[in-house]
C-alpha cells in the first residue's frame, strides 16, 4: 500500500472521527481524504509543491 493511501485513509479516519452524521459530514470526510492523498502523494515525491503555486506565466518546456 503506497504512501498517499495510507494518507488517505487516515485523512477519511479523521473525517469520522470528528463528524459522524449527515452531508456535512460527508464533505469533511471527502476533503480531509483529498488532503491526506495529495500530502501522500507530496511525501512519496511524486507531487513538487511548486505544481501548485507556479504562475501562468511559467511555461516549463
Amino acid at each position: 500500500m503506497s504512501i498517499a493511501v495510507i494518507g488517505m485513509i487516515a485523512g477519511m479516519a479523521l473525517g469520522f472521527a470528528g463528524y459522524f452524521g449527515g452531508f456535512g459530514a460527508f464533505l469533511l470526510v471527502a476533503a480531509l481524504g483529498a488532503l491526506g492523498f495529495v500530502i501522500g502523494r507530496f511525501l512519496e515525491g511524486d507531487l513538487d509543491l511548486g505544481d501548485f503555486f507556479r504562475t501562468r506565466d511559467d511555461k516549463r518546456r
